[in-house]
């Protein structure tokens, strides 16, 4: 069974030798590993072709891609009939190629959904894995794929029309994906085909990519789907507008004097208790929960003000 790994990559200097080496590491080799950078203006590039040299199977192409359009062009000039993705900023782990091609030996499994696992010391870092990806005891058989661990056969690719080149920036694997299940295309989900994945290790950054993701799933315009029901992102991120409402009709009405300032801090208290133990039952820890409580609040302004600008 031939597979080929391709990833898209733009200014990823500090962590592609690290993904170069998982992939040459993996216990299932790659039988060609496609790159497709974005324009990068570090060194990714210079790195990419130093490792040519000594692996052919290493295939570079650079251009003014974006990261739908990369993507899309990485599987057209693959020359094997399976392709696995992961995205820059992780690395496989070493059963990662093997575990995700290994229920292909069905041929009616059209896509394998891989799984990962996110990486971080720090308080920040933990509490930040509940608020951008899917923890471990929350994956189960309605999981979406990501790009982070995926792998599909090339004609699955072709039928569904590749990734909308129209989102350029973010979920494009979001409408990818739900257009596999939408189809009824036949998906197995590997819990244990696994890529680290890195946190963000600032809470500018972790708020950035909130913002980014809440922006990217507006512009998909994906409300309802098969695969989340009413649990899309987007309806997520609707219910969140009621809330700060509530509390800016509570605090006309405490400045008008109709209610107590009481219920303002209760409900304060228990928002943030709400927030605290969700990523507290995720870490076990405390420090863990309360930057939780931080997140909550700074990504709820982050999702709204990212969600608003994909909407127009």
């Amino acid at each position: 069974m031939k597979i080929a790994v391709c990833v898209t990559i733009r200014n990823e200097e500090s962590s592609i030798s690290k993904l170069i080496e998982a992939l040459l590491s993996q216990s299932k080799k790659p039988d060609e590993i496609v790159f497709v950078d974005g324009g990068s203006t570090d060194k990714t590039v210079e790195i990419i072709r130093h490792y040519q040299q000594k692996d052919s199977r290493i295939k570079l192409f650079t251009g003014e891609f974006s990261r739908s359009k990369g993507r899309n062009y990485s599987v057209e000039i693959a020359r094997d009939p399976i392709i696995a993705m992961t995205d820059a900023g992780c690395t496989p782990q070493k059963h990662w190629l093997k575990r995700i091609a290994e229920p292909f030996k069905n041929p009616k499994v059209e896509m394998v959904a891989g799984f990962y696992k996110m990486m971080g010391e720090t308080a920040l870092q933990r509490a930040a894995k509940v608020f951008l990806g899917v923890t471990s005891r929350k994956f189960n058989v309605n999981f979406l794929p990501s790009t982070r661990s995926v792998a599909f056969k090339k004609e699955l690719w072709e039928k569904v029309g590749g990734f909308p080149e129209a989102l350029e920036d973010t979920a494009e694997d979001t409408v990818f994906n739900n257009k596999v299940v939408e189809s009824g295309s036949r998906i197995v989900r590997v819990k244990n085909a696994l890529v680290e994945w890195g946190m963000p290790n600032s809470l500018g950054a972790v708020i950035n990519k909130m913002y980014r993701y809440a922006k990217g799933d507006a512009k998909t315009k994906l409300w309802l789907s098969k695969s989340k029901g009413l649990m899309s992102h987007n309806i997520k991120v609707l219910s969140i507008f009621p809330r700060y409402l509530i509390g800016l009709w509570l605090i006309l009405s405490v400045v008008t004097k109709q209610v107590s300032p009481i219920w303002i801090i209760f409900l304060i208290l228990l928002y943030s208790f709400w927030a605290f133990r969700k990523v507290y039952l995720e870490e076990n820890n405390l420090f863990a929960g309360l930057w939780g409580v931080v997140l909550q609040y700074c990504g709820d302004f982050a999702v709204m003000t990212g969600f608003l600008r994909g909407l127009r």
